[in-house]
């Protein structure tokens, strides 16, 4: 292999073997047979010039060789073949759990998709309320998505059982069991990205972040489920207590409602998920003892 340096001398054009004396006859004095004829000044600058060029291609040669040598040693100590599991931004959902991403969570801590299949609580819960048509439901959770099902159970029999819930009205009883058949309603806390799906079958688009009901189907996101929503001014305790009573209560057959005005206790039914319009937060469809509403609204 060569090299090159910042300075080549051209190549003599002359024959080979006649080189040194197509180099040394130009304007050369006269010189006796066998006498060495002296060297013109000419060509002794180019020599040194020469010498100068290889000297200094020597020191820069040197000097790279010194700077990788330097390079290298000082280089980092952890191996080149680095981690692919960066972590993720909370600003890109998409990020997180989408197709292929096998077990990657939001910084959060929960998955935002999951494989789809859930696992049932075991069990069953006494009958809560005093009179009225019983209404059996279901507790089911999206399996790898973090959350116990038993716990998760534990949350939603202690809301729809408080007597500020549904069964106030003295005309409902409500009961968990754990058979599907057995079952009115099944309560399922999903993924966002699972929510959506299961939502989207009724028509409803939630963008992986509402919970929604369809008939027979109550679906909490569980993103809403872990971190609630911004600025909602409760703790993340009344938020869940909001979310299962709202979606129930829909299951129940009650209609969206609207803020009464600023500073009164939101609705149950209101969404409060978008907004409170002023309301404040509020978790229970009867307050003191008596049915607390708003003005209707559209939809459901």
């Amino acid at each position: 292999m060569t090299s090159s340096s910042p300075y080549d001398p051209p190549e003599d054009p002359a024959p080979a073997g006649d080189r040194p004396s197509a180099r040394l006859d130009f304007d050369r004095p006269p010189t006796h047979p066998g006498t060495p004829a002296p060297a013109r000044p000419g060509v002794r600058r180019m020599r040194r010039r020469r010498r100068r060029a290889v000297l200094l291609l020597a020191v820069l040669l040197a000097a790279g060789a010194g700077a990788f040598e330097a390079t290298r040693l000082a280089g980092p100590d952890w191996p080149v073949h680095l981690s692919t599991r960066h972590p993720l931004s909370a600003a890109d959902p998409s990020l997180a759990n989408g197709a292929g991403a096998g077990t990657r969570t939001e910084p959060r801590g929960y998955p935002t998709a999951g494989p789809g299949s859930f696992a049932a609580a075991d069990g069953r819960s006494p009958v809560r309320g005093h009179d009225g048509p019983l209404r059996r439901y279901r507790i089911e959770v999206e399996r790898d998505a973090g959350q116990d099902a038993d716990e998760f159970a534990a949350t939603v029999d202690a809301v729809l059982g408080d007597p500020r819930s549904w069964i106030a009205s003295g005309e409902l009883r409500v009961q968990r069991v754990p058979e599907a058949a057995a079952a009115d309603f099944t309560i399922y806390l999903a993924t966002p990205a699972t929510s959506e799906r299961m939502c989207a079958e009724g028509g409803l688009s939630t963008e992986r972040y509402t919970s929604c009901r369809l008939p027979g189907r109550v679906v909490i996101n569980l993103a809403r489920w872990m971190e609630a929503v911004p600025d909602y001014g409760a703790p993340l305790e009344v938020y869940r207590t909001y979310v299962v009573n709202h979606e129930v209560g829909h299951e129940l057959g009650e209609l969206h409602q609207a803020c009464p005005g600023p500073g009164e206790p939101a609705p149950v039914m209101q969404q409060q998920t978008y907004g409170l319009d002023g309301c404040v937060a509020n978790a229970w469809p009867y307050v003191d003892g008596v049915r607390y509403s708003g003005e209707p609204t559209d939809g459901v």
